[in-house]
């Protein structure tokens, strides 16, 4: 995939994750649908597979999940570039790519967070600041499960995948009412899927 941008387009993409990052409550990856708005649909900068393949091999890798902010970035500024095979001038535009996506994404939110932590650290008591943590909780869970829903739709086959769907209730409904550690019923997930149940 091979692409065009200007120099306003690499400021439109440092501002709108910029603005995503005050948006992603609940981390990054609660703003995935519209960066895939933006990004895919909107710009048309990456293809699905690369959107998809971004977040996938992010959350595989160890260290932070915003890392696929960072893939994002880098298969933009690929796509600028005229792909890995363009060399070193392709691989300069997959850097910029990812320094402006990683800057916009974690610079507004960092602040915000810093400033806002300390001032909710020395107003703990008021009722405000206890009513915005009991609100922000459902809004988090749903933005979770808008991401997934994305993220699934691109299979589309409900019917063949129930298994899967089933699974994915019970863990749900086990973490809500029991005290069942998640890594148990992350690594049940594993072995049902390593023997192909789901």
């Amino acid at each position: 995939m091979s692409i065009v941008m200007t120099q306003a387009d690499w400021i439109g993409l440092f501002t709108h994750f910029a603005a995503l990052s005050l948006l992603g409550v609940g981390g990054a990856i609660t703003t995935a649908p519209d960066m895939h708005r933006y990004l895919v649909t909107g710009q048309h900068w990456l293809s699905d597979p690369q959107f998809t393949s971004s977040i996938a091999l992010a959350q595989a890798a160890p260290g932070p999940n915003v890392l696929f902010v960072a893939l994002m970035g880098w298969n933009v500024g690929l796509n600028a570039g005229g792909g890995l095979a363009a060399g070193p001038h392709a691989w300069g535009l997959a850097f910029l790519g990812v320094l402006m996506a990683m800057t916009g994404i974690m610079l507004p939110s960092s602040i915000l967070t810093y400033t806002a932590t300390r001032w909710a650290h020395k107003n703990r008591e008021l009722r405000a600041v206890r009513a915005f943590k009991t609100g922000m909780a459902p809004i988090v869970i749903a933005l979770l499960i808008a991401t997934g829903w994305l993220l699934t739709a691109a299979k589309n086959e409900p019917a063949r995948d129930w298994p899967l769907w089933l699974l994915t209730a019970a863990a749900t409904l086990l973490v809500w009412r029991t005290r069942l550690h998640l890594l148990w019923m992350i690594g049940a997930g594993a072995v049902l899927g390593a023997v192909g149940l789901v």
